[in-house]
C-alpha cells in the first residue's frame, strides 16, 4: 500500500493526492490546518517519497492505489487531489464512485495536455548524486538547468540525505517512460454524480471555460471556483484562500 501520513480524527477521511514530482510532506501545513475539525491522510503516491516504485504509473493503476488506502480507511473518503494526483482522483471516482463522497479537483482537467516534463526529469537525472552531501550542493548543480529557485526548492523536497549517499525519492525513469500518460487522461465511459469542485488558479491556463462542457460531461454536479492570483500551484501561492474553499466545500 501506499505511504500514508494521518492527521486528526473523526468524521470521514479527507485524502489528499499531491502531484507529479511531489509528496504528502508538499501538503503537510495544510493537512495539518485541516486536520483540526476531522482526520486527513494525505499520501506519497507509486514512484514518489517513501511510496514503492512501479514501471506502470498510469491512472488507472493511481487510482486502484487510492481505493486501496481509502479501503483501509474506512471504505469512503472525501478526495482532493492537485495535478497529476487530481487526475488520478478523477479516474478514482470514475471507476470507484462508492469510495469518494465528494471530490476536489486542483487545476487540472480531464483532457490531454500538449506539454511535457521530461526536460524538468532530464535536469534531475543530471545531477551527480555522487557529489551530494547536502541539498545545496544539489542545488548548485540543478541550478545549471533549472533557473527558477521556487522550482528548484520543490524539486530537492525528493532529494533523500542518508549514510548511503544522496538519491532522488523519485522514479524518475519511470516517470519518463510514462510521461504521455501522465500528460493525457483515459477513455473513460464513465460518470460520477457526485459533489465535484473544480478550483483553478486565476493566473493557470489549466482549467479554462472552454473544457467545462467536457467536464460536466464526466461530473455533472461540478462546480468551478477561481483563486483570484494563483497560478497552477495554488494551494502553495495562496494557502488560506484555498483551505478557506476547501472547507466551505467539505461543511
Amino acid at each position: 500500500m501506499l505511504n500514508v501520513v494521518r492527521m486528526g480524527e473523526g468524521g470521514v477521511p479527507l485524502l489528499i493526492v499531491h502531484g507529479l514530482f511531489g509528496s504528502a510532506r508538499n501538503w503537510r501545513v495544510l493537512q495539518k490546518r485541516l486536520a483540526r475539525s476531522r482526520q486527513v491522510i494525505a499520501v506519497d503516491l507509486r514512484n514518489h517519497g517513501e511510496s514503492f516504485w512501479d514501471t506502470d504509473n498510469s491512472y488507472e493503476a493511481l487510482a486502484g492505489d487510492l481505493a486501496e488506502v481509502i479501503a483501509a480507511h474506512g471504505g469512503i473518503a472525501d478526495v482532493l487531489g492537485h495535478s497529476m494526483g487530481g487526475k488520478a482522483a478523477m479516474v478514482l471516482a470514475l471507476s470507484a464512485p462508492t469510495r469518494v463522497r465528494r471530490l476536489i479537483v486542483a487545476d487540472i482537467a480531464p483532457v490531454a495536455y500538449g506539454h511535457t516534463q521530461a526536460g524538468h526529469i532530464k535536469a534531475m537525472q543530471s545531477v551527480d548524486m555522487a557529489l551530494v552531501t547536502r541539498r545545496m550542493e544539489a542545488d548548485k548543480q540543478l541550478a545549471q538547468q533549472v533557473a527558477d529557485p521556487a522550482l528548484r526548492a520543490f524539486f530537492l523536497q525528493s532529494v533523500a540525505l542518508g549514510e548511503a549517499g544522496a538519491r532522488w525519492q523519485l522514479n524518475l525513469e519511470a516517470l519518463a517512460a510514462e510521461m504521455p500518460k501522465i500528460m493525457g487522461f483515459p477513455a473513460l465511459e464513465s460518470a460520477f454524480t457526485g459533489a465535484t469542485l473544480f478550483l483553478h488558479g486565476g493566473n493557470s491556463d489549466y482549467v479554462l471555460p472552454s473544457m467545462h462542457t467536457l467536464i460536466r460531461e464526466k461530473f455533472s454536479q461540478a462546480a468551478f471556483t477561481e483563486i483570484n492570483g494563483a497560478g497552477h500551484w495554488l494551494h502553495a501561492e495562496k494557502p488560506r484562500e484555498f483551505q478557506a474553499e476547501v472547507e466551505a466545500f467539505l461543511g
